[in-house]
This record gives C-alpha cells, sequence and structure tokens, in this order.
C-alpha cells in the first residue's frame, strides 16, 4: 500500500496519518534512529516537505498531550474518525506498520499497538498481520 497523493489528503486526515505514525513510532517506549528517520522521510514524503520543522514540533506535541489526557484507546477512536473511509485506515495501518519495523525489530509491544491499531480502525486482523509479518520480512 502507498501513500495516496499529497493533493488528494485533506489537513485532518495527513494529521491522523502523521499522529498514527507517531504513536506506533513510540509503541515500544523508544524512538530508535531508523524509526526517527524513517518517520522523518515519511512525513517529508506525504507533506512534499510542507510543513516547517518548528509545525511538525507543534503537531506532536499536540498529540503527546493529547495521548497523556485522553489515552491510546481514545486517540485511535478519533483516528478512525478521521481516517472515514477503508482505503484511509489501510494505507495509515501500513504507514504505521512501515514505521515499527523500520529499526528492523518488532517488539511484543509494536506488534499489540499495531494489532490494536487494526482493531480500532476496523481492519481485518489476518490481512493487519499479513501486512507486519511482510513487512518484516523485507
Amino acid at each position: 500500500m502507498s501513500p495516496p497523493p499529497l493533493r488528494t489528503l485533506d489537513e485532518p486526515n495527513l494529521e491522523a496519518l502523521i499522529e498514527l505514525m507517531f504513536l506506533a513510532a513510540f509503541a515500544d517506549g523508544e524512538f530508535s534512529q531508523e524509526e526517527k528517520l524513517h518517520f522523518s522521510r515519511s512525513v517529508e514524503s506525504l507533506t512534499d516537505r510542507r510543513i516547517p520543522q518548528s509545525t511538525m514540533d507543534e503537531l506532536i506535541q499536540r498529540v503527546v498531550a493529547q495521548l497523556q489526557q485522553e489515552g491510546r484507546a481514545a486517540r485511535l477512536a478519533a483516528l478512525k474518525e478521521r481516517l472515514a473511509t477503508p482505503p484511509a485506515r489501510k494505507v495509515a495501518f501500513s504507514l504505521a506498520a512501515q514505521v515499527v519495523v523500520a529499526d528492523g525489530i518488532v517488539r511484543d509491544s509494536e506488534r499489540d499497538l499495531l494489532l490494536q491499531v487494526a482493531e480500532a480502525l476496523e481492519l481485518d486482523q489476518a490481512e493487519a498481520a499479513d501486512v507486519l509479518r511482510k513487512l518484516a520480512a523485507s
């Protein structure tokens, strides 16, 4: 699954994709150099490098605050609402999975988060596990 072209993403969808990728990157409580690099490159690609670092920093700070205040389940529910179509949800899941496997290690906490994401986004669990398995093998 490749990301949709930038011109088809409205701001809520773009921010939801970035938030989900960020949540995935921190699923194991660490943000490895490989995960940071993959996250940054993915965001640059999705935004066509139009989001300045200061705006990205503000978005991440907002995500962290919302996560602390509302919890993961509430954030995932909010992501489902913002990613209103099955194709958008599948792409978001795939991007999150790519961030998780970027460092070559898929920890149990990361796998668990991705399965929670798949459930929250109403994606088929077997299909989600297959996406993760394929990405981890490559």
